[in-house]
């Protein structure tokens, strides 16, 4: 129902407001482009719609204003590192006083034990150990399963998301695995240390667990990289049953939903994982991630790992376990990230996804919305997908830089990398009126109605 030829005029009327909006941080993007490749820290930034990116100037809970002085609701909250909302009071003090006391000394220190006990509280796991980010969470987690089943394969789900993880840049291709288009450098072929299913396919994934190769099945318990996409029912049962009776590991990672609510997907839905990733918002912006794993995971890799050589094993690094990430942790899971906050997110959630439903009911295009948790994403097909390979099919990346930059031009932002909406505990119902509105104005435009 969308009038493709409406989309360039439209398009260039954007970008054009844009620019003149926001002469500030093309300045700052003309400068940065003489130190930094592409005028940003990093490669991933120049996918902001627009022709150069907001820069910012300060961001508080649900909002913030960029150095032209604009306003903006958030809704992507640094995809997801900022689920929080930014800068959390209690966050701030408890960062603000270890800074006072010291940042890091490679030792532990009682947030460390806290953190640990709340964590295994929450997810069920036994052991706990930290990192900085959840792809090198997940990357640990893989050497400790390989070194546990003395197995070198790893199974991923097609168009997953795991940070970036070599072995998970793959994807299928008339049933091979090779490395996903835009993978920079592989360091082999992943069809040497990895082996893609689609999600939602237990028949699929046995076929892949059979040979007896594979050390872990490493999945999120929805996939959330294009657009989100539920699991099926029964199919967790299968995934669990599958990995034990072939003696495949199971990695879930828990970095983008943990916006199911306090405990994540597992606690939800009692899922009974080997290893347990989370990264981005546990320590409320400050870099952290942590990784749990069983108590028989704890066995067979401690009885491999030698004392003398603890340190050169590619686990671990020397900002791991910091004091101050360990004091931003125990803060937000304390009192940030808890059940009162989610009781107020994912309302917030439901709001956005039946603002959108309404939008596209008035103006019969035949896109969809899902959620999860305080997690919400709308996609340009009516069709709900059932795995990877049906959403990135259902992509259309002329028409999200649109809806992006329309967005952007009217105070709101939506995560660059697709069309997800996220809740902070600071979110209001305003917020979320706000890009009903927005949206509806959008779709009204590429369809005359």
């Amino acid at each position: 129902m969308i009038d493709r030829e409406r989309l360039p005029p439209l398009m260039e009327r954007e970008k054009a407001f844009f620019v003149r909006s926001h002469p500030k941080s093309q300045k700052l993007f003309e400068r940065a482009r003489r130190s930094m490749m592409g005028g940003v820290p990093m490669n991933w930034m120049s996918k902001w719609p627009g022709g150069f990116p907001v820069f910012i100037d300060r961001a508080d809970g649900a909002r913030f204003r960029d150095v032209d002085g604009r306003e903006y609701v958030d809704l992507c909250l640094g995809d997801t590192g900022a689920m929080t909302g930014h800068s959390p009071a209690a966050v701030v003090a408890a960062a603000t006083r270890q800074l006072k006391k010291g940042v890091t000394a490679m030792l532990p220190n009682e947030d460390a034990v806290w953190v640990a006990e709340e964590l295994q509280r929450r997810f069920g796991l036994r052991y706990w150990q930290f990192a900085l980010t959840a792809t090198d969470a997940n990357r640990f987690s893989i050497r400790l399963a390989r070194l546990a089943t003395r197995r070198s394969k790893i199974v991923v789900f097609n168009w997953c998301y795991h940070g970036s993880v070599d072995e998970t840049f793959a994807t299928l291709r008339d049933g091979r695995t090779v490395a996903r288009s835009g993978n920079i450098g592989p360091p082999v072929d992943p069809g040497v240390t990895t082996r893609v299913v689609e999600f939602n396919d237990p028949e699929a994934l046995e076929r892949a667990l059979a040979p007896g190769d594979v050390a872990a099945v490493l999945a999120e318990p929805a996939m959330t990289n294009v657009g989100i996409v539920h699991p099926q029912p029964g199919f967790h049962a299968a995934l669990r049953s599958l990995t034990r009776r072939h003696g495949t590991l199971l990695i879930i990672d828990e970095t983008h939903t943990i916006c199911a609510g306090p405990g994540g997907f597992t606690q939800e839905h009692g899922l009974e994982p080997d290893f347990f990733v989370l990264g981005k918002p546990v320590g409320g912006g400050v870099p952290s991630a942590v990784y749990g794993f069983s108590q028989e995971v704890a066995d067979r890799a401690s009885a491999r790992i030698k004392l003398s050589e603890c340190d050169t094993g590619g686990i671990g690094g020397t900002l791991a376990g910091n004091a101050l990430s360990m004091a931003a942790m125990r803060a937000t899971l304390e009192k940030v990230l808890t059940p009162a906050a989610f009781k107020r997110m994912i309302p917030k959630a439901k709001r956005f996804t039946d603002g959108v439903e309404t939008a596209l009911a008035e103006t019969g295009v035949p896109w969809h919305v899902s959620r999860l948790g305080c997690r919400a994403e709308y996609l340009f097909h009516e069709r709900v997908p059932r795995n990877g390979r049906e959403a990135a099919a259902a992509a259309d990346f002329e028409l999200e830089r649109f809806m992006h930059l329309y967005a952007l031009n009217r105070g709101v932002l939506l995560t660059p990398f697709h069309n997800m909406a996220l809740m902070s505990p600071a979110t209001t119902a305003a917020d979320v009126d706000r890009h009903t509105k927005v949206f509806r104005a959008a779709v009204g435009e590429l369809t005359g109605r």
